[in-house]
């Protein structure tokens, strides 16, 4: 199971736990009594970590798509190790810290009779410059720049992988992979249209809240708005049943993990997909090894004509041309 598609899906997973562990509850009590708890410091959190959470998220889908369609549409050429996948990781975590730092250095809370609010204190006022622009900043880089990337890649897949026709008479093998490869593919796909569909009416509630602010005072936008981010945090919860619904290997990966439960039984098919996961990677790896045999062989055999046909040429002075006859008939 540790693939570099699987590292990312564990970051993704990780970010979409701690949504759900670190904001959604303190939100959602926010939300319903319009009065802030929770002082300054988690204040100044639960306006930062949304959006390192949703960019380490929304990223960890992007390059998913990118291992796809590198490992689809060009098998050949090197992929990502598992040092450099954890690097990448890394950095999505240290750019999505520099994108939310405003969120939270312009974080504070004042006290309106009878109440306490959170928010961000922008230096001209909200629906000012800094704060528009760091509002269309942020729905540009973790939404629709990673969606575009994502589109474009898992196009070029879908047509690879649905619209080539197989040359020749494919082996079982060869079907069962391209299978494989199509289901990972749909799996991922419904994972983003997911994650896009729920988010999108959140980032157009606030766009038309910089523009127009007299859509806060709406008589029932408290409501529109618990709605619209019971929505956008309920993404963090599908991914899981997405796994276990459309991936067998997931499947059984989840049963094998928690074996110690009572209630999770590990079947034979179970044991039979892991165990096959297993074998196919041992495979990989001797086939490549067999390849290096082979071009370090190939790799003697032309140093050796080319021994002899500079021995050819000094035993019978031969010139250059007639030297490249020979060689072509070694």
């Amino acid at each position: 199971m540790r693939t570099v598609t699987n590292y990312f899906i564990v970051n993704l997973a990780f970010s979409d736990a701690s949504m759900a562990t670190f904001n959604t509850l303190f939100n959602f009590v926010y939300a319903l009594h319009n009065d802030w708890y929770f002082g300054l410091g988690y204040c100044r959190f639960q306006n930062f970590f949304p959006i390192t959470a949703m960019f380490s998220s929304i990223y960890s889908m992007a390059a998913i798509s990118v291992d796809r369609y590198m490992a689809i549409i060009h098998p050949l050429k090197p992929r990502l190790s598992s040092s450099s996948t954890k690097v990448v990781i890394a950095l999505i975590w240290m750019v999505a810290f520099s994108l939310a730092f405003p969120q939270c250095y312009y974080s504070v809370t004042k006290f309106y009779y009878p109440r306490t609010v959170c928010m961000v204190d922008w230096p001209d006022d909200y629906g000012g410059t800094h704060q528009l622009s760091y509002q269309f900043a942020v729905i540009l880089l973790i939404y629709l720049l990673p969606l575009l990337v994502m589109l474009v890649t898992y196009s070029l897949v879908g047509r690879s992988l649905w619209g080539g026709h197989i040359p020749g008479e494919a082996t079982e093998h060869y079907h069962s992979q391209i299978t494989a490869k199509r289901k990972v593919v749909k799996m991922m796909v419904v994972v983003v249209v997911t994650f896009a569909l729920c988010w999108l009416p959140y980032h157009i509630y606030f766009i038309l809240g910089s523009f127009n602010r007299d859509i806060y005072k709406q008589h029932y936008i408290q409501q529109v708005y618990l709605a619209i981010f019971w929505l956008a945090m309920s993404s963090t919860m599908y991914n899981p049943i997405i796994y276990c619904c459309l991936n067998q290997r997931f499947r059984a990966g989840f049963r094998h993990a928690f074996a110690w439960c009572p209630f999770i039984k590990v079947s034979e098919e179970d044991k039979m997909e892991l165990q096959y996961t297993h074998t196919f990677r041992v495979t990989v790896t001797r086939s490549s090894r067999s390849v290096d045999s082979y071009t370090h062989g190939s790799r003697k055999t032309n140093n050796a004509n080319s021994e002899k046909v500079a021995c050819l040429q000094r035993k019978k002075n031969l010139p250059a041309a007639s030297a490249l006859k020979i060689t072509h008939r070694l």
